[in-house]
C-alpha cells in the first residue's frame, strides 16, 4: 500500500490553507509523520484533528491510519518526487532519450500508486455492459479517446469519441441508463467535458473520469474515478507522461474487457483483422 507522497503532490495546490500546511509539513518530514498520531501531529502543525482527517478524505482515504500507511509504502519503496527529470532544449539526444524515457516510465508507476482497484473492477464491469460509450476529450485527452475507441471498435463494442463539444453534447442528450460516458482530462478543469459529462449524468448515464490525482470538477461528477499521476518538474513536459499514464490506464481497461469475453473477444478481432486486410489488398 503506498501512493501517499504522490497523492498528496498532486493535490496540494488545491487543498484549503490549513490543509496544506498539514501537507507541506507530510512531505518536509515523512518518516516523522508515519511515527506520529493525529493529536501529536496537530500539536506540531498548529491545526485541528479534524483538519487532518478531513485532509486524509480529500485524498480520498479512509482516514489518518490509511494516510499513514501508504506514505509507510512509498518510503519502505523509496519513493521520491525529485526522480522526474528537468526536459532542457539546450540537452544532447542522449539525455532527450534518457530524460524522457524515465519520465514516462515514472509516470505510470506513479499513477499505479494512485489507481484505485475498485474503481478500475468497476470502470470494467460498466463498460463490459455498457449498451453505448461515448468516448470525451478535448486536444491530447481527444488522442486517448480515439485510441481508445480504436480497441473498443475491434472487439465490436458499441462506442463513439467525440473530441468537441457540439458532438459531445449531441450524444450526451441520447444517452440513458445503460449508457456509460468516459470523460478524459488530464487537468479535470476542461469546461466542455464538465459540461457534456452534467447532460449525460442528469439522463441516467454512468459517469466514468479519467483525471489527475484529487478532487476536481471533472471527477466530481464521476460515479467511478480513474486517477493518473504525472509529476514532471517542468509544465512544457506535462502531456508527454500524463498521456503515457493515460494510455496505459486505457491499455488496462482494455484488457480486462477483453478477457470478460474472450473467445468473442478474439474473433472479433480476427473479423476485423481480416477486414482490413481485404481492404487493402483492393487498394
Amino acid at each position: 500500500m503506498n501512493g501517499g507522497l504522490i497523492s498528496i503532490q498532486e493535490s496540494i495546490t488545491s487543498l484549503k490553507p490549513s490543509e496544506r500546511k498539514v501537507a507541506e509539513y507530510i512531505i518536509d518530514f515523512p518518516e516523522e509523520v508515519i511515527n506520529l498520531s493525529i493529536q501529536k501531529l496537530s500539536q506540531r502543525t498548529e491545526v485541528s484533528e479534524a483538519t487532518i482527517i478531513r485532509l486524509a478524505r480529500t485524498l480520498s482515504y479512509k482516514g489518518f491510519q490509511e494516510l499513514k500507511l501508504r506514505i509507510a509504502g512509498d518510503l519502505a519503496t523509496k519513493y521520491s518526487n525529485k526522480s522526474y527529470q528537468e526536459i532542457s532544449i539546450d540537452g544532447t539526444v542522449d539525455s532527450f532519450i534518457a530524460n524522457v524515457s524515465n519520465n514516462n516510465i515514472q509516470s505510470i508507476n506513479d499513477t499505479i500508486s494512485v489507481l484505485s482497484k475498485e474503481e478500475v473492477e468497476k470502470a470494467i464491469e460498466a463498460l463490459d455492459q455498457a449498451r453505448k460509450i461515448a468516448l470525451y476529450g478535448i486536444g491530447a485527452s481527444g488522442l486517448i479517446a480515439q485510441d481508445f475507441k480504436q480497441k473498443l471498435s475491434r472487439i465490436n463494442r458499441w462506442c463513439e469519441a467525440a473530441v468537441d463539444y457540439d458532438t459531445q453534447g449531441t450524444i450526451s442528450a441520447n444517452l440513458g441508463e445503460q449508457d456509460v460516458v468516459f470523460g478524459i482530462s488530464y487537468s479535470g478543469q476542461t469546461k466542455d467535458i464538465i459540461e457534456s459529462l452534467q447532460i449525460a449524468k442528469d439522463n441516467g448515464a454512468k459517469v466514468i473520469t479519467l483525471t489527475k490525482y484529487g478532487a476536481n470538477p471533472v471527477s466530481d461528477l464521476a460515479d467511478i474515478k480513474l486517477f493518473t499521476s504525472s509529476l514532471e518538474k517542468s509544465i512544457r513536459s506535462g502531456a508527454m507522461s500524463s498521456r503515457i499514464s493515460q494510455l496505459n490506464v486505457i491499455d488496462i481497461l482494455y484488457v480486462g474487457i477483453t478477457s470478460r469475453n474472450y473467445d468473442e473477444s478474439v474473433a472479433a478481432l480476427e473479423r476485423t483483422r481480416k477486414a482490413v486486410e481485404d481492404v487493402k489488398k483492393h487498394v
